[in-house]
């Protein structure tokens, strides 16, 4: 009885321990929201490489002109004007960047949103948006 009592104590201590040291995560998948009754929605792919994220943004409902793309420092609703970090434009839906010197780990340890404009045109106007959690 001792013994499993023992295995048993012996298990959660690890598994404990493992659970206070995940390590982050190669890839997130976050939910891009519409704004502003765009109806632009989607998802945002956030990848670990060797010196940089790739970041893939997909989007439905998008109109035939380029969208300006970034991240912000915030959170959707609440982000920091000047973007820290530029995207590729979503084109046709979609955006594709690798984005140098920076890790998943360091933008989920902040507060980071993905935000898509409406177009260069119209900055302010943001037509989807979605947190990096």
């Amino acid at each position: 009885m001792k013994r499993i009592f023992f295995a048993l104590l012996a298990t959660l201590f690890v598994t404990g321990s493992l659970a206070a040291g995940a390590a982050t995560p190669k890839q997130i998948t976050i939910k891009m929201n519409a704004l502003n009754h765009s109806g632009e929605h989607g998802t945002a792919t956030l990848t670990q490489l060797n010196g940089g994220v790739k970041v893939v943004v997909k989007l439905v409902d998008t109109p035939a002109w380029a969208q300006p793309t970034h991240i912000h420092i915030g959170v959707c609703g609440h982000i920091h004007e000047a973007p820290e970090y530029p995207l590729t434009a979503v084109r046709n839906g979609v955006s594709s960047t690798i984005v140098p010197g920076i890790t998943l780990a360091a933008l989920l340890d902040g507060a980071y949103a993905i935000n898509v404009h409406r177009s260069a045109k119209d900055l302010p106007h943001y037509v989807a948006c979605g947190n990096i959690e």
